[in-house]
């Protein structure tokens, strides 16, 4: 049973190879977890793990059953996209971020994954003294893990330190150096939730245009910031975007969340045009191609995968258009997220823990996929670990670039009413526990 001593902890972590909590991938939780729930015969309560917690899409399935049947997978699909969610993509980005991306621009990547990574690529070497992403930290771990592999070097900031006007002399200082080619962020925020406000992204504009840097704006969980209702498409409010404040971005806009289709891994690598049409010398002699997208698409995407699958693709495109023509609402179905959340935080608020990312500005963050939780005397190692013993996994904050001490709590699969019931249970009986020491920290 949980809480699990701490010698059976230390030869599970042995068993799985993890070396320090610190490091450990959200995939090496998973298998911890999974060990210490063969010890215990008991299910640990799953919060490290990001997968969608709702039913995918209908509309997806369908479309996508249907071109099966068809028996497309003979063909190669068009490596630049099919034209249809091409042009989906841009009434999309259209009807509910009131953007004029044209359908050339807008090309479909393996997930986000892809279309990150090999954007990364292609940025790195646009010019050979920026060899530099900036993070907007925290974030997807992933992501960071990207960089390193392409050989690609790191700068990063922590937000929590650099809210609204005081974000302008931290991207001043990163980006004075001259060698960042491109920096990175996810709105709403992987792992705080947080949101940035316009005035931030405006700042973040600013600083692009100025610097020449590319803004890669990742929207995984596009429109679910639930304090403000962005389910209308052609309708205002629409969510804010850098994309109002300067020409050098990319949007990476993802099915896997806000459509739960993340296992067919499908994304739209939205470039706006004066980044796809920009050329560069380095492109010219070594892809031939000077064009920004040509070299995307022909140099970059066709070694990395030879396309997306079709099936895929007439699904996303499917559900875009069923997004704008208002019979599919996205928004609303992911707002359960939030529902969740609410109950998640009251369960580790009334064990005594703490919000760490709590605020956008004087206004406390929505509740939605995720939040981050500190507890009195506790760094995030420590903290991990013995949640992880009482059957909670979470992820630690420094694994996300966060220079916080806490862990990411992920709602979605907190998918009915006994879960929540023992995610009660377990957090009240860590704070048995370690309730003294809180005490003592406190006074």
């Amino acid at each position: 049973m949980f809480p699990v001593d701490n010698a059976t902890f230390d030869a599970a972590m042995k068993r799985c190879g993890i070396l320090d909590l610190r490091s450990a991938t959200i995939r090496q939780i998973c298998a911890l977890s999974a060990i210490l729930e063969g010890e215990t015969g008991e299910r640990c309560v799953h919060l490290e793990m990001g997968n969608p917690g709702l039913p995918a899409s209908r509309v997806g399935i369908e479309a996508e059953v249907e071109v099966l049947r068809q028996g497309l997978p003979n063909k190669y699909p068009d490596i630049a996209g099919l034209p249809r969610l091409k042009k989906a993509g841009e009434r999309f980005v259209k009807s509910f971020m009131n953007l004029d991306i044209p359908a050339r621009c807008i090309i479909p990547t393996v997930g986000s994954m892809q279309g990150c990574f090999t954007t990364f690529l292609l940025l790195g070497q646009r010019f050979p003294e920026r060899d530099t992403i900036l993070f907007l930290n925290p974030g997807f771990p992933a992501q960071r893990n990207q960089a390193k592999v392409l050989g690609l070097r790191e700068e990063s900031f922590d937000i929590y330190e650099h809210r609204g006007e005081a974000l302008e002399a931290a991207l001043d200082k990163a980006l004075s150096s001259g060698r960042v080619t491109a920096m990175l962020y996810c709105n709403p925020n992987n792992p705080a939730w947080t949101n940035l406000t316009e005035r931030e992204l405006e700042i973040i504009g600013k600083a692009a245009t100025k610097y020449d840097v590319i803004a890669v704006e990742d929207v995984a969980y596009f429109g679910m910031d639930f304090r403000t209702d962005y389910s209308k498409p052609g309708c205002e409010p629409y969510p804010p975007t850098v994309a109002r404040y300067t020409d050098n971005y990319i949007i990476m806009l993802s099915a896997s969340k806000i459509f739960s289709y993340a296992g067919q891994r499908i994304a739209l690598v939205c470039l706006s045009p004066a980044v796809a049409d920009r050329e560069y010398d380095y492109f010219r002699s070594f892809y031939e191609m000077p064009r920004f997208i040509d070299a995307y698409v022909f140099g970059v995407l066709y070694t990395a995968s030879s396309g997306t699958a079709h099936s895929p693709q007439y699904a996303l495109a499917a559900m875009l258009e069923a997004a704008c023509d208002g019979t599919l609402d996205f928004v609303g179905d992911s707002r359960e997220y939030g529902n969740r959340a609410a109950l998640a935080k009251k369960a580790f608020t009334d064990a005594g823990f703490h919000l760490v990312y709590a605020k956008d500005g004087d206004e406390p963050i929505s509740d939605g996929f995720f939040f981050t939780v500190g507890y009195p005397g506790m760094d995030s190692v420590e903290l991990q670990r013995a949640l992880l013993r009482h059957g909670v996994a979470t992820i630690s904050l420094p694994g996300t670039g966060s220079r916080q001490d806490g862990v990411r709590v992920c709602v979605s699969l907190l998918d009915n009413p006994e879960v929540i019931t023992t995610l009660n249970t377990r957090l009240q009986e860590f704070k048995k526990e370690y309730a003294l020491q809180a005490a003592e920290i406190n006074t």
